[in-house]
């Protein structure tokens, strides 16, 4: 890769308040080399005018699902691992498009996936892979018929590949150590009920503290951490006590477990957009009356969650955990947050607290030297207008990833 060199910008870095003008940024390689606000010397470099055009952070979305290619999870039952790669591959090029040049993956996808888009076979956002979330049996993760018997074949029925089961803290101990042993960067658990599985009531308590506890000795043993599917209070705070590093959804949670999770530094990602969209598109792509039922539930606390956190000092990430389908409302998120939130508050929830859940402060998230070289050109000043970030990246002239340009409508 060589030097590329933009100048011309309004530069938004999500640690200040506002974008400033007069600065360039030199990329070397797949890093930030040098930030000035005055010339920057490169003779060699190819020099990129963005027009005064705001250059950002790529985006980083913490809670995705690459390989549920279906919201109608049933329809993954006869899926072969074939059909749902390409049906993936789809899915990830639409990401980076809407300028996501990094997600955490929190259910589902392999290393294979992961590697494929590392190599350059498939163009995606860089990958932080969960393996397979683990459930108890008739958990949230646990989408088997009732008529279903022992697992059939992972390599003909995607359902079955995307998720596991473990019962009792030695099983769950042997699948964390599974899903580390294929290369997962964190293990995901189920401690509640959910909204889109078939059988278990959304306030229901899945994991004893002693298997949580399990879960995050092995993980930290390992060197990585452990994430909780949860909603409730009760939910979130057995898991917090137990050691998870962060919560998905909270929807539910209270002013209690909100303080016990600042006191114990977890941070939270919540998703909106995914209850809304299912309320709108859920029905007619296959969603029981049962699990629209809970959707409502999980709707009315969403924009109080965020709230909350934010008294409590809780940093809370952006995440959509949108399926199938529903995937093109990526970016929708940005606009059901801004009903209680600043749009620089938003935006750092999409890239420094983004980057501080995935274990990458000062890498990702930033515009600095040394960080890498994820970034975006937007046609205008998303702290004016977070419609910038809609239309499947219509208003992105430049998307980079490590230096290389997926995307480049500039001269």
């Amino acid at each position: 890769m060589s030097s590329v060199l933009f100048r011309n910008l309004s530069l938004l870095d999500p640690r200040w308040d506002a974008a400033r003008g007069g600065y360039e940024v030199l990329i070397d390689g797949d890093r930030i080399r040098e930030v000035s606000d005055k010339p920057i010397k490169a003779a060699n470099a190819r020099v990129v005018d963005c027009g005064g055009r705001t250059l950002m952070p790529g985006l980083i979305d913490c809670h995705v699902h690459v390989y549920l290619v279906e919201l109608g999870m049933h329809k993954l039952e006869s899926m072969p691992l074939t059909l749902l790669t390409a049906k993936a591959s789809v899915l990830m090029k639409a990401m980076i498009d809407r300028g996501f040049t990094t997600v955490r993956d929190t259910g589902g996808a392999d290393w294979g996936i992961k590697e494929a888009v590392e190599t350059g076979l498939l163009p995606g956002p860089r990958l932080f892979i969960s393996g397979r979330p683990i459930s108890v049996t008739g958990g949230h993760g646990d989408s088997r018929r009732r008529t279903f018997g022992a697992d059939p074949c992972k390599c003909c029925n995607a359902l079955s590949f995307v998720s596991e089961t473990a019962d009792g803290v030695d099983c769950l101990r042997k699948a964390v150590r599974e899903q580390m042993r294929q290369g997962a960067d964190q293990i995901k658990i189920f401690v509640s009920g959910g909204v889109a599985s078939p059988w278990d009531p959304l306030d229901s308590l899945q994991y004893t503290m002693g298997e949580i506890t399990a879960a995050v000795e092995e993980a930290h043993s390992f060197g990585r951490y452990v994430l909780a599917h949860a909603y409730t209070p009760e939910a979130i705070t057995r898991a917090v006590t137990s050691g998870v590093r962060t919560i998905e959804h909270g929807n539910l949670i209270d002013d209690k477990a909100a303080k016990l999770m600042a006191e114990r530094k977890a941070l939270m990602v919540a998703n909106l957009v995914a209850y809304y969209a299912m309320k709108e598109r859920g029905r007619a792509l296959g969603m029981s009356a049962d699990m629209l039922e809970k959707n409502d539930i999980v709707i009315d606390g969403g924009l109080k969650s965020l709230e909350i956190c934010k008294r409590a000092g809780v940093p809370v990430a952006y995440g959509s955990d949108l399926l199938g389908q529903l995937q093109v409302d990526q970016s929708r998120e940005f606009l059901f947050r801004s009903e209680v939130l600043s749009p620089i508050e938003i935006i750092r929830q999409a890239t420094l607290v983004g980057a501080d859940v995935v274990r990458q402060t000062g890498r990702l998230g930033v515009i600095e030297p040394g960080a890498f070289a994820d970034l975006i050109v937007v046609d205008g000043d998303p702290l004016k207008n977070l419609g910038l970030f809609q239309d499947q990246g219509a208003h992105l002239r430049a998307i980079m990833k490590g230096g290389a340009f997926h995307k480049n409508e500039l001269s």
